[in-house]
């Protein structure tokens, strides 16, 4: 009996109770099949075949660069025929083999033979490469109806899946960052943990201010117009404006010292509980969705900016989960013991007593993506901060809104949305009862 005791693995238990849970196991092979198309959606929906063989020509369009080009020599006539892969319609050629995509199309694709809100059902036309025009063959068909101006639904419920994940994912990153450190150091040092000169704190205040100020205040269109042009000058422009921050944080601290004396210098506690504490309050008492939507009208349409954007406003649950498991964990033997051997607080922090406060924060982060998906639909829904050539869910729910007689507009997509929510708000139930140790028989 001891030796099983000595041989209790906590994570096996934790995945052991979440086995039993049969609802949450399949929710969490359906999340792996979603991660799955959305990692393979250029080769799942596309316009171009993944083997096609031309002209004595071995071909492989849709593992290629959409700006490519190939020249091709007609054996039989010797003329040139040049091949763009991103205008060439593939359909119209005569190949003599190809393996099309499961779904044909890209969400861009126009088809105009099949525009004006095609039902499912539906009559389809087809051009063939002859420059007849017949019904649709099978193996062509939008088999879930395509919107007002000929793009398939599937192709873009396929390709609008990396949207949706991309956006949990990234989203909750930045909020977990965010809220785990905040959360952290108010559980951790509370209000009289943490000690400093006077004249040090104050300029330590003023540095975040006006790091904030000058880092994000003045060159938030730079980081817009950073992202309107690539995912990397975007990423850069936001890693020099957390450059900025920290510069001047760092020097308000530096220039502190020169002022150190007198009353100045005496030593002050610093409420690090306190200012998260109002911090969480002030942003919660914000209606968040009216909050997102009024930054997503300033800056640039982007969908980096406005996983930027949830990100910033959604990390206060998380906070608010790691200080309360700070606060009860930093009272225990093991906490005390590192502070009498005379680690650094951070050590403390993040080596011995983070990781001993993560569990319920999983939990949350879970039901944190579902959140961050649902506000980008929304949002898409809206019209509001994700561009107009960017085909995610909600912009498909979006054209079923301006013509209700199209239903699979909305009943795809919608069902798309709703499933993914209940995926993860399933997980992190059955997560939030294999992480109680109070459960523990």
């Amino acid at each position: 009996m001891e030796e099983t005791k000595n041989n209790f693995s906590f994570k096996k238990y934790a995945w052991t109770q979440f086995k039993k849970n049969k609802i949450a196991l399949i929710c969490l092979y359906l999340l792996g099949a979603l991660v799955f198309i959305a990692l393979f959606a250029p080769y799942i929906a596309n316009d171009r075949p993944l083997y096609a063989k031309y002209k004595n020509q071995t071909l492989y369009p849709a593992f290629a660069e959409s700006t490519r080009t190939d020249s091709i020599i007609d054996p039989s006539t010797n003329k040139l025929e040049v091949l763009q892969y991103d205008i060439t319609d593939w359909r119209q050629l005569n190949l003599e083999k190809v393996i099309w995509p499961l779904i044909p199309y890209s969400p861009g694709t126009m088809d105009r033979y099949n525009r004006d809100y095609v039902a499912p059902g539906g009559k389809q036309r087809y051009k063939n490469p002859n420059g007849e025009i017949t019904d649709m063959p099978k193996r062509f068909r939008h088999r879930l109806g395509t919107d007002g101006i000929g793009r398939d639904l599937a192709s873009g419920l396929i390709h609008g899946t990396r949207i949706s994940l991309m956006v949990g994912i990234v989203a909750m990153g930045i909020a977990s960052i965010i809220g785990i450190i905040l959360g952290a150091l108010a559980g951790f040092f509370g209000d009289t943990k943490l000690k400093m000169p006077r004249i040090k704190y104050y300029f330590s205040l003023l540095g975040v201010f006006l790091g904030i100020f000058y880092g994000f205040g003045l060159r938030k269109y730079a980081i817009s117009n950073g992202f309107s042009e690539s995912i990397s000058s975007g990423v850069f422009e936001l890693f020099l404006s957390i450059l900025v921050i920290i510069l001047v944080f760092i020097t308000c601290r530096i220039f502190s010292k020169a002022l150190m004396f007198g009353k100045l210098k005496e030593e002050v506690f610093v409420p690090v509980d306190t200012f998260v504490s109002r911090g969480i309050e002030l942003l919660n008492s914000i209606p968040r969705l009216i909050l997102i939507i009024t930054i997503s009208a300033v800056v640039t349409r982007s969908i980096w900016i406005v996983m930027i954007i949830i990100g910033f406003t959604t990390w206060t649950g998380i906070a608010r989960f790691t200080r309360a498991e700070f606060l009860r964990i930093r009272a225990l033997e093991f906490i005390q013991a590192g502070e009498a051997l005379g680690y650094s607080s951070s050590r403390t922090i993040f080596k011995h007593a983070l990781p001993n406060a993560l569990a319920p924060v999983f939990v949350s982060i879970a039901f944190g993506i579902a959140s961050a998906i649902l506000v980008e639909a929304g949002l898409s829904f809206l019209g509001i901060g994700v561009p107009d050539d960017l085909v995610t869910w909600g912009s498909l729910l979006n054209l079923g809104r301006q013509n209700l007689e199209a239903w699979w507009l909305i009943i795809y997509p919608g069902t798309a949305i709703f499933i993914t929510i209940t995926i993860y708000n399933m997980i992190a139930e059955a997560m939030r009862d294999a992480l109680d140790p109070r459960l523990k028989s």
